[in-house]
């Protein structure tokens, strides 16, 4: 698997922190100006922005985490329902195929009435990737979730398709037969921070589990791949010891520029 460049990471940490306010210029990110289409939910609020730029044949798919109390009371729908209606042979997380599944009201004079979120989405991109584009995908939290689904569906139709997924702070997906049929493990990347309590989430032991390459950035560090348990083992030790470390004489070095310079 190759490493996801540091460019490549703060670009799409950016397109995620700014696909949360209602109004997003896609052209000072370099896109096309009319390369970026917006998919609500079914309360018409924007959970995913397609953007894309013909001169660089790449096409970014960028969705929203959990923004609402029912998005967070759906992450604790810990049993599965079945992606046998997307030809997916797994099951997932009821509560993020709810949220493909919800339907998806009209945004564009070109969308269809009565489709999902899944299936509008899946109706943007298509055409584009049969233009030859290429689409990476990046979403935060239960929108990094529902972004391997969605990659993995388009991955299977148009093998090639997919660049990358990048998610940040994301709970596990699915079940063992998910990671085991998951295509794209070798071009995911799953970036948690310090001690997100999110990033463990289902708690159900063996009945979810992670794809692809983990990121975990903790301690002005980078590690890869460390197993669930080593983590959550070092971040409850590091969240009893904190309240410590603020005694250390580094802090108060490093807090040196609250004062005036006289």
């Amino acid at each position: 698997m190759k490493s996801l460049k540091r460019y490549q990471y703060e670009r799409y940490a950016v397109l995620c922190r700014l696909a949360y306010p209602r109004v997003f210029k896609q052209t000072a990110f370099g896109f096309d100006p009319n390369g970026q289409r917006v998919v609500r939910n079914v309360q018409g609020k924007i959970m995913a922005r397609i953007l894309w730029t013909k001169s660089r044949s790449e096409v970014i798919v960028v969705l929203k985490g959990s923004h609402s109390v029912k998005d967070w009371l759906l992450t604790l729908a810990f049993w599965q329902r079945g992606c046998h209606k997307w030809q997916l042979d797994y099951s997932i997380h009821a509560g993020f195929h709810y949220l493909l599944s919800q339907e998806s009201p009209p945004s564009h004079k070109s969308d269809k009435l009565g489709q999902s979120v899944f299936e509008r989405i899946v109706d943007i991109v298509e055409p584009l990737i049969e233009q030859g584009m290429r689409v990476a995908i990046t979403g935060h939290s239960s929108g990094g979730a529902i972004g391997c689904i969605l990659g993995d569906y388009l991955e299977q139709r148009h093998p090639k398709s997919i660049k990358r997924i990048v998610t940040f702070g994301q709970p596990a997906v699915g079940n063992w037969h998910f990671k085991k049929r998951y295509t794209l493990s070798h071009r995911t990347y799953r970036v948690c921070c310090d001690l997100d309590i999110v990033t463990f989430l289902p708690p159900v032991p063996l009945a979810y589990w992670h794809v692809g390459k983990m990121l975990w950035l903790y301690n002005g560090r980078i590690y890869e791949n460390t197993p669930t348990a080593i983590r959550f083992g070092r971040s409850i030790v590091s969240w009893l010891i904190r309240p410590f470390s603020y005694h250390l004489m580094s802090k108060y070095i490093r807090n040196k520029d609250f004062f005036d310079d006289r």
